[in-house]
This record gives structure tokens, sequence and C-alpha cells, in this order.
């Protein structure tokens, strides 16, 4: 193969990531070339480890926003979620991640190509018992914002919902807007995981 033919090979490759644990731990899936910033094994397992913790993850119903390979949602899976929605606005990351979902057998998957903004602003058939949201560096502050007041108001989050935002540790903490109220912070070096939950009587104590 020429050095032309090389760089076009080099161009199109996509590389690895792997399932931390669950009934899928172990096995690779494939992540795009570019334009999108899969969480690190590292960083997963822990925020897996924690989720666990915090919530039933079995029988789950799981919202990936910013799916890129799957790897959050599909994680979520192979720990005993029930069903995983992604949303991805990529059109070759959605074909790979379908891919990897059916590689690994999961049936109960659906995937909103679009971008997380649009697909919000419409209301949810279902709320989510979990939200996985790890948006790429573009998505600023006050996208972000728009996105967590869309998941709230257009019924993707019910009462004890989670929503587990992913960022660099340089962008400030999310404005979580009622009902979702902040949680916890963790740092795991250049990455901070923002958690909050959705309160069951934030509605009703502001009647008061």
């Amino acid at each position: 193969m020429g050095d032309r033919g090389a760089r076009a090979a080099c161009a199109t490759m996509v590389g690895v990531t792997r399932i931390v644990a669950g009934s899928a731990g172990g096995r690779r899936i494939e992540v795009p070339p570019r334009g999108t910033r899969p969480t690190s094994e590292r960083v997963r397992e822990a925020l897996f480890s924690a989720l666990e913790s915090a919530t039933e993850l079995a029988g789950a119903r799981v919202l990936d926003l910013y799916g890129g390979s799957g790897a959050l949602g599909l994680e979520a899976l192979s720990r005993g979620a029930a069903h995983a929605t992604f949303v991805e606005s990529d059109r070759r990351a959605v074909q790979l991640l379908r891919r990897n979902a059916s590689a690994l057998g999961f049936r109960d998957v659906s995937v909103a190509q679009g971008k997380v903004e649009t697909v919000l602003a419409s209301a949810a058939g279902e709320p989510f018992d979990v939200v996985l949201a790890d948006p790429p560096y573009d998505v600023d502050a006050a996208r972000l914002d728009q996105v967590l007041r869309s998941l709230a108001a257009n019924g993707w989050t019910a009462p004890d919902s989670l929503v587990v935002v992913e960022r660099s540790t340089r962008s400030g903490e999310p404005d979580w807007p009622a009902p979702l109220r902040a949680l916890r912070t963790k740092r795991y070096g250049d990455t901070a995981v923002h958690w909050a939950v959705h309160e069951a009587d934030a509605a009703g104590s502001q009647d008061d």
C-alpha cells in the first residue's frame, strides 16, 4: 500500500475500548476515529461503581446523550439495565453505535439521530431512570443549560431519576434547573463527573 493509501486507511480506522463489567465485561467495542470523546475506562469504572451504589441499575431505563460509540449506555446494559436510548447527531457514529450494540447482543436499544437539543425539545414518551451525558468539548455552558432544562420540563426524567454529566475540570459545574438538585462532583484527573437527582417534592415545595 502506498503512502496515500495508508493515510486514507488511517483516516477511516476506528479505535477500540472495552466494556468494563457485567454480562459483556471485557468485550471490545469500536470507537469513532474522530469527533467524539469516549469516556475513559477508568472514569467509566468509577462512575458505574458509584451509580450502582446510588440506585438499582437492574431493570433501569437509561438515556445516553451524545452517545458516540455508545460506551456509557452499553456499559449500563451490560450491568443489567433493561433499555437504553442513545442520542447522537453524527451519522457514522450512529452506524458504529448500532454495530456495537448488535455485536454485544443487546436488543432493547433505540437510537435517535439528531442534535441533543432538538431531540429533547419534544416530549418524552416515557421518563428515564438514569441519564448519562458526556458532551463534546464544543458544547458550551449555555447549550448544556438548555439540555438540562429540557430533561425535566419535557418529561425525560421523573422523581428520583439520576442525571450524570461528564465534563472537563476546566468547565464550571452545571447550572442545575429545578427540579434537578446537585448531589456531588467527583474529579478524576482532568475529568469531572457531576451528579444530580430529580427531586420528588420540588414542585410541591415551590407551591407552598
